[in-house]
């Protein structure tokens, strides 16, 4: 007998909110510009294609942004 589970997307994973580069430069107020220069490098927050769309997660948004704050003693 096997086991059969069904794929069901996390009430999370539902809730989440997708934000465009467009989004995401608005809200730090940067360039557009400069967000591409960083995907190109791989410096910016994870993304997700999206058919043709490109799509950032707020959760990922959030990661990354903590992994970017400035430490001064």
């Amino acid at each position: 007998m096997s086991e059969q589970t069904s794929h069901v997307p996390s009430t999370a994973a539902i809730a989440e909110e997708w934000l465009t580069p467009r989004d995401i430069c608005r809200e730090l107020q940067i360039p557009e510009q400069t967000f591409y220069q960083w995907r190109v490098k791989h410096l910016g927050p994870r993304a997700h294609r999206i058919g043709r769309h490109l799509r950032i997660s707020r959760s990922d948004l959030n990661e990354w942004l903590a992994t970017t704050e400035d430490h001064f003693a």
